[in-house]
């Protein structure tokens, strides 16, 4: 199991372990973390996934690909640490992501 750390816009932290091979959207899905709507159904198409990596994740989940890019491109307050959390697929040396979904999220 892999545990990952979801903040939420309002700064509530939310602790989970999750199966590998699993993406990280369907994770805050199934558990419920707000401002995550993945409308699209996490085919990288509407951006209602997007979350802030903790930093010092950002090389073991590497980088954005052009797609990906192109969708962050079209959300607010894009960052550097942005992705899309529906094409981040979990695997076991990710044990311990944390996460900050954007405030401007929040319901």
């Amino acid at each position: 199991m892999i545990k990952v750390t979801f903040v939420e816009g309002d700064g509530n932290a939310r602790i989970f372990e999750v199966r590998g091979g699993m993406t990280l959207m369907e994770a805050a899905v199934r558990e419920g973390v707000a401002g995550i709507e993945a409308i699209c159904g996490g085919s990288c198409a509407c951006a209602t996934c997007h979350v802030y990596v903790n930093e010092t994740w950002l090389q073991s989940i590497g980088r954005a690909n052009e797609r990906e890019s192109e969708m962050l491109d079209a959300v607010p307050n894009r960052q550097a640490n942005s992705r899309l959390s529906c094409q981040i697929k979990l695997a076991e040396h990710m044990n311990g992501l944390e996460v900050r979904v954007p405030s401007s999220q929040s319901p």
